[in-house]
């Protein structure tokens, strides 16, 4: 073979395995897909600020970056307003639009910059040790509030100098209060003092008050079932509590005519498992009325209409996320977007006040997240971004299916044949179940970056099933209380019965099952192979094997003793029954453990237990620990990492 002739073979070589590798999905392939949030839209309805986040692992580098971007709603041009190496989050348009307000890191701690919306450099207006968050502009716009925690006493920064900074748990918290910056003054002032902390607030139309709730210290746990809503004025005289009862009261948000507020509600009562409806104070005469119910009882308030008739309400339904409109008459809810727009998922929706324009991001099971605008009169989905217009691999069939379960309820899942699928072929099955238990799996774009990548096992020739089994969000109250203390039981059938459908679609091969799942699914986990043998290999996710364990370490406590009808001493049978722990001795089946080391929902210890526990018994396992990780990676060299090592350890079976 002469010179000429090897160049030509190389340079086809090459562009071959260039062509090639476009067209198959890794876990490097998805984190390719970027992640959009956050919109903002100008008053004018002319503008929309959104916030593009994507992976950085260039070398030693590995973290997520975050920028701004701003798309012109006419032209449809998109501009990217900040290019720091540190992130920039959190943009709110000024009243006039001329100027945007952002958070950033750049300069240590997040603080507050503006930037004029023309372009050109942004200038930063705090200073706070402790940085800020939740920022909203005053509607006048001569002001900017926040929410910043309680600063260092300087006998606290004495003692964490001295090394004797001894942390006292449920003591001496820090709370989190609202704050404002004015730009005539070039000063901070004050506005909400106390013994207590702001979870989030809003100003009225005329900029005179302002609404939040609050909670009485700074647990996560607190915030999930008890809070309450009070009022304040604008420069901090004249504090009014308005909500005060048990349970959760949240989320307030004043009518266009500020004579009443709109906030999310469990009602009176602490309802651990989850309960948000819809209610209206009228400030007026101060009474609250419940509004209809909507369909999933778990409802995000978005705005209100411009008419103040109805509020616009965002929900999951199914395998989708929809919004609805919901008459502040008392009238039952509007199916706003569902009729046009039956599949997908919408997300980040924000209204403009003095427009009927609506912006949101959207994507579905085959694109990726983007961001659109409608008008609210009539659902009419228009793209103004192009963030992940790129060519990426072709995408696996996946498709909804339903099945009965063993008492006659219906189960959704989300299905994904394996890449180039030839019918009468039986492929390794994997049960791939979602944590909450009130999560659920959506219709989000199928080769997006996550913890297990669905496109990535589909590449290898898997097929996935990803069942929505009782207890999970999206089917309304009924079905997510449906696993009251049932744990392993009645959710154990749902999914199974989910791969039993696959394999009498003649997808699945019988002798070749294999599951996963993370928290709630890593739990699930370790309870399905403790019941059966069934599945040849398991990767249990940060998982809760031991219930009692669990429940006295965990942040969230309430939720676990929700779902288990009392607390362990009460009822020490219960949590013993639905704990994989106490079961273990049946376990054949080899199970990888994945845990984060800093993990404190699902504290570390417990996928050491299950990790010891089998290794004593005999069963093969391994346990994989990610250092500095909450409860799942936040590092995208982590996030990659774990589809590849369960794909080892199922390949190891197969």
């Amino acid at each position: 073979m002469n010179l000429k002739s090897k160049l030509i073979f190389l340079s086809i070589y090459f562009v071959s395995i260039s062509v090639f590798s476009q067209n198959v999905w890794s876990p490097d392939e998805s984190m390719k897909i970027k992640s959009i949030s956050q919109t903002d839209i100008s008053n004018d309805g002319k503008r929309v600020a959104y916030v593009v986040r994507e992976a950085i692992m260039e070398r030693k580098k590995s973290e997520y970056i975050s920028q701004i971007w701003v798309t012109n709603v006419d032209t449809k041009e998109n501009t990217q307003y900040t290019f720091n190496s540190k992130s920039s989050n959190s943009p709110k348009f000024s009243p006039d639009g001329k100027k945007i307000a952002f958070l950033s890191s750049r300069s240590g701690k997040n603080q507050i910059w503006i930037i004029n919306t023309l372009g050109g450099e942004p200038r930063k207006v705090t200073e706070e040790k402790k940085g800020v968050s939740s920022i909203q502009w005053s509607p006048d716009g001569k002001n900017i509030s926040f929410l910043k925690s309680d600063d260092d006493t300087e006998e606290e920064t004495k003692s964490k100098e001295d090394k004797t900074d001894v942390i006292l748990v449920d003591k001496n918290f820090k709370y989190s209060h609202i704050y404002s910056y004015s730009f005539l003054e070039d000063t901070v002032h004050q506005i909400t003092k106390g013994s207590f902390t702001v979870n989030n607030y809003n100003y009225s139309p005329d900029g005179k008050k302002i609404i939040f709730s609050h909670q009485e210290d700074t647990n996560i746990n607190t915030g999930f079932i008890n809070t309450d809503i009070s009022i304040i004025d604008s420069n901090g005289d004249n504090l009014k509590n308005l909500v005060i009862r048990p349970g959760l009261d949240s989320n307030p948000i004043f009518s266009g005519d500020g004579k009443k507020f709109a906030f999310i509600s469990s009602g009176g009562n602490e309802e651990p498992i989850g309960l948000r409806d819809v209610h209206i104070y009228n400030l007026k005469d101060n009474k609250i009325v419940k509004l209809s119910n909507t369909p999933n009882r778990d409802s995000r308030i978005v705005s209100w209409t411009t008419d103040n008739k109805m509020l616009i309400i965002s929900e999951n339904i199914k395998t989708t996320s929809q919004l609805l409109l919901l008459p502040v008459n008392g009238d039952n809810y509007i199916s706003w977007s569902l009729i046009n727009y039956n599949e997908g998922v919408i997300t980040s929706v924000v209204k403009s006040k003095l427009s009927e324009n609506i912006a949101f991001c959207y994507e579905k099971l085959d694109s990726p997240v983007e961001v659109y605008i409608s008008n609210t009169k009539e659902p009419s989905f228009e793209k103004l971004s192009d963030i992940n217009n790129f060519e990426y691999p072709k995408l696996s069939k996946t498709e909804i299916i339903s099945w009965k379960s063993f008492d006659g309820l219906e189960i959704e899942g989300i299905l994904t044949y394996p890449k180039n699928y030839k019918k009468g072929t039986k492929y390794p099955i994997i049960l791939q179940i979602h944590g909450g238990p009130a999560g659920v799996f959506s219709e989000r774009f199928n080769g997006r970056p996550g913890i297990y990548m669905t496109e990535y096992f589909s590449e290898k020739g898997y097929v996935t099933i990803k069942p929505n089994p009782r207890g999970s969000t999206g089917y309304g109250k009924d079905f997510r209380y449906a696993n009251y203390k049932d744990w392993g039981f009645g959710d154990y059938e749902d999914v199974v019965s989910g791969v039993d459908k696959v394999i009498e679609m003649g997808i699945g091969d019988p002798n070749k099952q294999f599951v996963m799942g993370w928290s709630y699914g890593g739990y699930l986990t370790s309870f399905i192979v403790t019941k059966t043998n069934r599945f040849i290999a398991a990767s249990m996710g940060a998982g809760l094997p031991n219930l009692i364990s669990m429940v006295t370490t965990t942040d969230i406590q309430d939720y676990l003793v929700g779902h288990m009808g009392s607390e362990f001493w009460e009822d020490y049978e219960t949590y013993e029954k639905h704990s994989a722990i106490y079961q273990i001795k049946n376990t054949k089946t080899p199970t990888q453990i994945i845990h984060g080391a800093n993990d404190l929902r699902v504290p570390f210890t417990q996928g050491q237990e299950f990790y010891r526990a089998l290794n004593r018994l005999g069963v093969d396992t391994e346990m994989i620990v990610y250092p500095r990780t909450p409860h799942g990676p936040r590092e995208p060299k982590f996030l990659k990492d774990v589809s590849d090592r369960i794909l080892t350890w199922f390949e190891k079976y197969k």
